[in-house]
């Protein structure tokens, strides 16, 4: 494709950072099934290893199908760069590794995914760091958290699971005077219905387990660099702005500019903590990602319809989707998530605890899965199950009380859905 083009989401999805390939010409990405890769000579493997040439060694490191998900997924979001690792969970720890040390902490919303709560508020602790947690909905509590020892700010765009949407900008200000880089985890809501690094955030992550595979059948995430922030204006990064040991001195930023931390990823990060994407689950991402417009236009519709039917249930005492009218999120999706308010959300059952379970036990079309992000329809009791380990006060804040039950909304006829939905809020409500 030609760098002089400006081409739009749809053609970017399907063929940015892919070529055929040069050997047999297949139109599809290949799956380069190989541990390593041999060296032209004694010297090509040397520059490698130094960081002087650009190439593939072990594939711990590089890949040349991973290579192509890598650029897809950064093209889309508007970065330089992109890292892909094994999980959304990898993700999150890859992006924290070259900004955090011993005594340092990252401010994070309280409104995130159960499993990166007990991440952030529990395994962290172990490489030394801490995380203050903040209602990022108030501003001044998020500037009070940030001291001395902050090194970055974490949220979400569309929040699992309440479906609830982080005010980027206001949040990316609070980050730019600080002097720290934001965070935004950016699976809820993908690339085709929000954008966080032209709303400012400096990194974002996804779990490609989720809308980018689409398909239920990968495990993976991404970093993607926005190549913006300058990690020399401060001593508080020194992973990048400082001589690297093992690398003879090197300087990150220096020698590789606004690629210094995807660079830093790989050569660092995928050496020393080994969480690789294989190149099959890349193959899989890159065929899901194909349809990813079309998915999510889908998905958005549908939510919007099922979420509108529910508000006005009997059953049902509170339906959590910023696409309403009635949410106060509603205004927020006009600037973060202009195409629409994605397809996760939440609702309260007036029967509580009891009456979740009995609505879960009796969907038919809908799945009952610890996933969100498949074509298929999903449903999940937070609280029970992926919000177990929080304490009732977390669950509140995170949208995972009790009598509240997470829907992830798929691709599927959205009168069925209703239908299947309906029936089963009968069946829960006696």
């Amino acid at each position: 494709m030609s760098t002089e083009t400006t081409y739009g989401f749809d053609t970017l999805q399907i063929h940015a950072g892919s070529q055929p390939d040069p050997a047999t010409g297949a139109r599809q990405t290949p799956i380069y099934q190989t541990t390593a890769y041999v060296f032209r000579d004694a010297d090509h493997a040397a520059a490698l290893f130094n960081l002087q040439e650009v190439g593939f060694i072990y594939s711990r490191l590089t890949n040349p199908t991973v290579a192509v998900l890598q650029e897809r997924v950064a093209t889309l979001e508007g970065g330089v760069g992109a890292v892909c690792c094994s999980s959304g969970h990898a993700a999150q720890i890859m992006a924290l590794f070259p900004l955090m040390g011993p005594g340092k902490n990252v401010v994070v919303s309280t409104r995130l995914y159960g499993g990166t709560v007990t991440q952030f508020s529990q395994t962290i602790k172990r490489f030394g760091w801490s995380a203050t947690f903040v209602d990022f909905d108030d501003t001044d509590a998020v500037k009070a958290a940030i001291d001395d020892n902050t090194r970055a700010l974490f949220c979400e765009s569309i929040a699992n699971p309440g479906g609830y949407i982080t005010d980027i900008p206001a949040i990316a200000g609070i980050a730019d005077e600080a002097g720290v880089p934001l965070i935004v985890d950016n699976t809820s809501a993908t690339p085709y219905l929000c954008r966080p690094i032209e709303l400012g955030a400096t990194l974002v992550v996804h779990s490609l387990t989720k809308y980018l595979t689409g398909n239920g059948t990968v495990t993976g995430g991404v970093v993607v660099d926005s190549g913006s922030f300058d990690w020399t204006a401060s001593d508080k990064f020194p992973s990048l702005s400082e001589p690297e040991p093992a690398y003879h001195g090197l300087k990150f930023a220096e020698t590789f500019g606004p690629l210094a931390f995807t660079f830093h990823g790989i050569a660092v990060g995928l050496r020393d903590l080994g969480m690789t994407l294989n190149p099959q689950a890349a193959h899989y991402t890159l065929m899901g990602m194909e349809t990813l417009s079309l998915r999510m236009e889908r998905h958005v519709e549908n939510a919007e319809k099922i979420a509108t039917w529910l508000e006005g249930h009997d059953a049902v005492e509170a339906v959590t989707y910023a696409g309403l009218k009635s949410s106060p999120y509603y205004d927020r999706m006009a600037v973060v998530c202009p195409k629409g308010a994605g397809a996760l959300f939440t609702l309260a059952l007036k029967g509580g605890y009891e009456a979740c379970m009995k609505f879960v036990d009796a969907l038919e079309i809908f799945s009952h899965v610890a996933n969100l992000g498949d074509t298929r329809s999903l449903v999940i009791h937070s609280a029970s199950t992926t919000h177990r380990q929080l304490t009732p006060e977390q669950q509140e804040a995170a949208g995972a009380a009790p009598n509240v039950v997470r829907l992830s909304i798929g691709i599927e006829d959205a009168d069925d859905l209703i239908a299947d939905l309906d029936r089963a809020l009968k069946k829960a409500s006696g």
